[in-house]
């Protein structure tokens, strides 16, 4: 976690109580207690205890947070961190050693729907001549 160049930073001597709005990328190693909301990428540091709603772009949490988190892209869960609330995400990573305490949704919308019946249907015509060959 060395490299916060570019980042906005709220370091772990801050304590915050109300609604965090950032439109880039956001690294919070502090206290907050609200609502977090942003189209950007927050970084939840090691020092960092959340207890907040968050609704973001994409989420790293080294930290702890407390509360539902709802990320449009990605949501990547380091080894020591932990999440105790409700999680919906297009994309999860997961490290061995987080802790997740909660209810997990993953699903990418968009390309579930696109690509979930012309799957079926090319396993199902290679299928019927695979089998048609062996009988």
């Amino acid at each position: 976690m060395a490299e916060h160049s570019g980042k906005d930073v709220l370091s772990s001597d801050v304590e915050i109580k109300g609604t965090i709005k950032f439109q880039k990328e956001l690294l919070i190693d502090g206290k907050v207690e609200g609502e977090i909301n942003s189209d950007g990428n927050l970084t939840v540091g090691e020092n960092a205890d959340i207890r907040a709603e968050i609704k973001t772009k994409s989420i790293t949490i080294y930290g702890k947070v407390q509360g539902n988190v709802t990320v449009s892209e990605r949501c990547e869960l380091k080894s020591k961190c932990t999440l105790q609330g409700d999680l919906k995400a297009a994309r999860l990573i997961i490290e061995e050693g987080a802790t997740f305490v909660g209810k997990s949704e993953v699903s990418s919308g968009m390309s579930v729907k696109a690509s979930s019946k012309p799957e079926v249907v090319r396993h199902e015509e290679s299928a019927k001549p695979a089998f048609a060959a062996r009988a």
